[in-house]
């Protein structure tokens, strides 16, 4: 399953801050059961914001996860909710269709 959220920086605080905290904390989520890795994608023509795309074996494995567990974690995304702003778009299944470029 697909986490997604969209972040917006506040004024004075960068996308390229925001994002080593991203870094650090993931990490450290990376290592929660049934995490598969984290995405953060510039938004084009909007230097403030990004798209961020966790994924996970399943959504029970998402809700399982204890960010309180880790001291940093915690510390990290306390400093974030001072400094952005975060607009969950939701959580997706797998794709049940895609289509690829012939190889």
């Amino acid at each position: 399953m697909k986490y997604i959220f969209e972040v917006t920086m506040k004024p004075g605080f960068t996308v390229e801050e925001y994002a080593s905290g991203w870094l650090e904390a993931s990490e450290i989520i990376q290592q929660s059961a049934g995490a598969r890795g984290t995405f953060l994608h510039r938004k084009i023509g909007c230097r403030d914001t990004v798209l961020a795309i966790a994924h996970w074996d399943s959504k029970a494995h998402r809700d399982a996860k204890d960010d309180s567990r880790s001291e940093k974690v915690r510390s990290i995304l306390a400093r974030h909710a001072e400094v952005v702003s975060v607009t969950v778009i939701g959580e997706y299944d797998e794709p049940e269709w895609q289509v690829l470029p012939p190889r």
